[in-house]
């Protein structure tokens, strides 16, 4: 499996709208980060959708490499 790339080394702070469905960048290619553009397309990776409980700010993981995706989990410390 080929590895993502990482879109930044901190998890992205984003607002969330109770209801919506959002769509997470998993190839760390989208230039929409840390939202998913299409940019997959010609990659194994597709993006992992959630849908907001609540309205409130996320932590959206930007390395791509968390282990509880969409959410930052603190891996980037140790890239």
């Amino acid at each position: 499996m080929a590895n993502p790339k990482i879109a930044q080394k901190s998890p992205f702070g984003v607002e969330v709208e109770a209801g919506k469905t959002y769509y997470w960048c998993a190839c760390g290619r989208s230039a929409n980060q840390p939202f998913c553009d299409g940019s997959h397309k010609d990659t194994e990776f597709s993006p992992v959708s959630f849908t907001a409980e609540k309205s409130e700010k996320l932590f959206l993981c930007g390395c791509k490499h968390s282990a509880n995706k969409p959410f930052c989990d603190g891996t980037h410390k140790t890239l």
